[in-house]
């Protein structure tokens, strides 16, 4: 695959997607967020990739927001349309099959903020830097910030942040919940490498129905989630990977998993 402004790379089973602006602090305008878009299309449909991780290149930003230069002229029709397609483009990682691990390096800030939290987790660097800046722009987040963001750190600390437009770091974004685990910068793809390995090891089946069980459930009353983590339970056993694994631990052995 190849594009202008983003770069994406297979490590084995691990797909790497990395947004590459550096020069513009990875920003999303029209055209990167297209080619996002239609990347997260080619990797939803590859049974090779297991886990992916998305990551920003350079040293100094993960995503530093949205291109402002390029909002600054838009009127409100192509403002709605361009939020839109971001807006789409971020629900489709949430929904990805695969686990999906933001390794967020320095910037993190508006739609960076945003697709960090369209992601499954989030490992941060220690120069990490969070924020919805959005208000102080005359805009409110437009890529799903609004909802995303308190469903991942709750009301209190969602509101907050977006209603004061703060940037917090690494470790203050570690104690609210928003990053898992926070680390040296030179440490932080293989941290993320580690655990998407660790994921990768296990039923490939059970994982990516346990997502759609979490997914589903988090958007709908318990006793309805709970219904459908029923229905995913119970076709884990029409798998060979469910024989495999169950027959691994009765003999005391690694499970060989095939992915069916």
């Amino acid at each position: 695959m190849s594009y202008n402004n983003i770069k994406f790379e297979k490590d084995g089973v691990i797909g790497i997607l990395t947004i590459d602006r550096p020069k513009a602090l990875n920003a999303l305008n029209t055209e990167t967020v297209t080619e996002l878009n239609d990347c997260v299309g080619k990797i939803e449909n590859d049974p090779e990739v297991k886990v992916v991780i998305i990551t920003g290149g350079g040293s100094k930003s993960f995503v530093a927001g949205a291109d402002i230069v390029e909002m600054s002229t838009k009127n409100a029709v192509e403002g709605r349309f361009f939020g839109k397609i971001a807006q789409d483009t971020f629900t489709r990682i949430e929904n990805l099959p695969q686990p999906v691990i933001a390794a967020v390096n320095g910037y993190a800030l508006g739609g960076g903020c945003e697709l960090a939290c369209a992601c499954d987790f989030r490992y941060a660097s220690e120069n990490a830097k969070f924020g919805q800046p959005e208000v102080g722009l005359g805009i409110t987040p437009g890529f799903g910030g609004t909802q995303r963001l308190p469903r991942v750190v709750g009301r209190g600390y969602g509101k907050e942040l977006i209603y004061t437009a703060s940037m917090i770091d690494a470790e203050e974004a570690h104690r609210i919940g928003l990053v898992n685990k926070v680390v040296p910068q030179e440490q932080l793809m293989d941290e993320a490498k580690k655990t998407a390995k660790k994921i990768a090891s296990n039923a490939k089946i059970a994982v990516q129905l346990a997502k759609a069980a979490i997914n589903r459930g988090i958007n709908c009353d318990v006793i309805t989630g709970i219904a459908y983590e029923d229905e995913v339970f119970g076709l884990c056993f029409a798998t060979e990977d469910q024989k495999e694994g169950m027959a691994a631990f009765v003999e005391k052995r690694k499970a060989n998993f095939t992915d069916k």
